[in-house]
């Protein structure tokens, strides 16, 4: 009897009806020489410190630092189990043979390696390796099983990871939290947690050390058209009011009039972060929604394994793909076709094959999250978001480049007679669309986002203006009056991370690290894995170091002290998962020895130890409640003063894209009831009415 096991029970059903094992059983299904069994993710874990030793049950610095002479593991104490456990040992004890059918990736194979090695199985092993779970997918797999062998050093790369982690953060937390977190809260420490805290952290400091500064910037209007200086900002008032007084009541001439036609390639396939990214920026989903969504989408079959972090597909995915636009043809929600009339124009001809789409080297375990071609039933609205996402940018690989044209405009005032100076030179530049390509798959609300760049005045409806405006025809030579404006400005500090921004930090986080060997190693993971992500974020709100602000990540008092306390720079750089990635990934491919890399780790921790009980200081990290979190006051971020209104008003008439009189930092913008400020957000209370 060969015994398949599967990380879930979705997962287990959809095998065992490919195999034909369709008798239930309490914990499997049976039939046709098979036997399915699943987990429910991980069954077993590392041992607690504890299991080791009862002297290390208490927290005690004199027990530090903790290093077993041999990691061991242990199944996870919970009722359901145990007894899921209990069924698995005895197949696996009867079994002629075993197909491992965990998740395709490093996660997977520790968490089945782990259950066999518990189990006591000692029959060969076969790997079924995936990466959808379509009936297709799933009968091509068995088809060519490979020896488990052949993922040993995967299965050690994980397994390095998992006592790398332990090691780290056991011996950190209870050294933090008995040194400095007043016997109230525990003080969790992790070679991914720590660094991403310390990122919200110092773009909080960066914030609240900002000191607005003044700058003033010299525009006019010429035709209903707003130029602006090419010289760029000017620092004092007087140097602007020198250049402005230069120009007025003097004719603005064109000087160039040039358009070039520009191609806009398809944005590339989705990986995970990139999906958490658009998710939360489009819909306000957190990182952890997101992943839950998505691992629905991909269990039910509709779209690929999405625990990844590449965006390309290998070129064996590419005769497949007219399949999965069908699906997507065929697909509706509510009776209508969202995907039908994007397809057509592509429908019975050879799809393109892009170099950014389709690139086997760049693939290793999964490609990038697509759909499978089963057409979706049955989807939440929220479900239904993120596969409609998915689904566009998968067929927008296929369309053609999106053709647009710049129009650059330059033109300049000259000063009354040339011992005053240079003409003063100005410039604007317009887009037009030519031929939207793959820019049709956009939904509406895409399109509105991707070109809204101001919004209506409160109280009135619509009335954005593009980004991609088209300027009117300019002819090189031509002259005429014009409206001079000098706008004081102030300047700005960074934003505060949002789970968008932070997922996206934590991605390129290898532009943190000095070392160029570190910087190459973080390039493809980042600080943590995908997968790992986003529940990074959730432990780090469960630990009341940051909390939301709107959609603001902001650092509580008990994170801000915690990472200032923190001596070992390392334990808070991107530094550390650097050197890790780079060792985890040479371990993968039989470069790095696994147990040399466990030695380097545990000298380190004991050097950490070591350092932090040397401390003669008596600092203690603020410990705050849920109900004592509430009530701290939100940061706020610096107003810049009240900017002066410009040197030069508008004309009684407003006119649209022209600086607001009132402000001057936003523009004007025409609403359905009235013409507007911008920044009307922001607190400008410039209207008046149509006339």
């Amino acid at each position: 009897m060969i015994v398949c096991i599967a990380e879930k029970p979705s997962v287990a059903r959809d095998i065992a009806r490919i195999l034909g094992a369709t008798a239930s059983h309490e914990g499997y299904m049976e039939g046709n020489g098979y036997q399915v069994t699943w987990t429910y993710g991980h069954l077993c874990t590392l041992k607690e410190p504890g299991d080791y030793t009862p002297a290390w049950r208490s927290w005690a610095l004199t027990q530090l630092p903790m290093v077993p002479p041999r990691f061991g593991i242990k199944l996870i104490a919970e009722d359901h189990i145990t007894k899921q456990f209990a069924v698995i040992e005895r197949l696996m004890q009867q079994a002629d043979g075993i197909v491992n059918c965990g998740d395709a990736g490093q996660e997977g194979e520790l968490i089945q390696r782990w259950v066999m090695q518990k189990a006591g199985a000692t029959c060969p092993v076969k790997r079924l390796w995936i990466s959808s779970m379509t009936d297709e997918a799933i009968r091509e797999g068995f088809a060519s099983l490979k020896d488990q062998q052949d993922y040993q050093p995967l299965y050690m790369a994980g397994l390095s990871r998992a006592i790398g982690d332990w090691l780290l953060g056991m011996n950190a937390t209870r050294l933090y939290t008995l040194k400095y977190g007043q016997n109230r809260q525990v003080l969790s420490i992790g070679r991914v947690q720590t660094p991403t805290l310390a990122l919200i952290v110092n773009r909080q400091k960066e914030i609240d050390n900002f000191k607005p500064e003044p700058y003033w910037v010299l525009a006019t209007i010429y035709r209903g058209t707003t130029f602006t200086a090419t010289k760029g900002k000017f620092t004092s008032k007087e140097e602007g009011e020198q250049a402005f007084q230069t120009i007025e009541g003097r004719p603005f001439t064109v000087t160039k009039v040039e358009k070039k036609e520009g191609r806009e390639q398809p944005p590339q396939l989705y990986d995970l972060t990139s999906l958490q990214v658009d998710c939360n920026r489009k819909y306000g989903f957190s990182a952890e929604m997101t992943l839950n969504l998505i691992q629905a989408l991909y269990e039910r079959k509709f779209t690929t394994y999405p625990r990844v972090d590449t965006q390309y597909l290998s070129d064996d995915i590419y005769p497949k793909c007219p399949q999965t636009l069908n699906g997507l043809f065929q697909t509706r929600f509510g009776g209508v076709a969202p995907y039908a009339e994007l397809i057509k124009p592509i429908g019975g001809k050879p799809l393109k094959k892009s170099k950014r789409v389709f690139d086997t080297s760049k693939v290793t375990d999964h490609h990038a999250i697509i759909p499978t071609g089963v057409v979706p039933q049955n989807l939440s609205d929220a479900e239904r978001r993120v596969f409609d996402l998915v689904a566009r940018r998968f067929i927008g690989v296929f369309l053609p480049d999106c053709r647009f044209s710049t129009t650059t405009v330059l033109g300049e005032v000259a000063p009354p007679s040339a011992p005053e100076g240079a003409p003063v030179e100005f410039k604007v530049t317009g887009k037009e669309i030519l031929d939207p390509g793959w820019r049709i798959v956009n939904s509406k609300d895409q399109q509105t986002e991707e070109t809204e760049t101001n919004v209506a005045p409160s109280g009135a409806e619509g009335g954005a203006e593009q980004a991609e405006r088209t300027l009117p025809t300019f002819v090189k030579g031509e002259s005429g009056d014009h409206q001079p404006t000098l706008t004081e400005k102030w300047t700005t500090p960074p934003p505060y991370y949002n789970e968008a921004s932070l997922l996206r930090a934590m991605e390129t986080a290898g532009k943190f690290v000095d070392d160029e060997t570190l910087r190459a190693a973080m390039k493809e993971n980042g600080i943590g894995r995908p997968s790992s992500r986003a529940s990074i974020i959730e432990t780090l709100f469960k630990r009341h170091y940051i909390r939301r602000e709107r959609k603001r990540l902001v650092a509580t008092p008990t994170g801000i002290e915690l990472i200032d306390l923190i001596r070992e720079e390392l334990l808070k750089s991107c530094e550390l998962t650097g050197i890790w990635e780079k060792k985890l990934r040479d371990i993968e491919h039989r470069k790095y020895d696994a147990q040399q890399f466990i030695e380097e780790l545990k000298a380190q921790v004991t050097e950490i130890v070591n350092e932090v009980m040397s401390d003669p200081s008596n600092r203690r990290v603020t410990v705050l409640t849920d109900a004592e979190l509430k009530k701290v006051k939100s940061p706020k971020t610096k107003a810049a003063p009240k900017p002066k209104k410009p040197a030069k008003k508008a004309d009684a008439t407003p006119v649209v894209g022209q600086p607001c009189p009132l402000c001057g930092k936003g523009q004007i913008i025409k609403g359905r009831t009235a013409y507007g400020c911008s920044e009307w957000k922001n607190g400008c209370t410039y209207r008046v009415p149509f006339s």
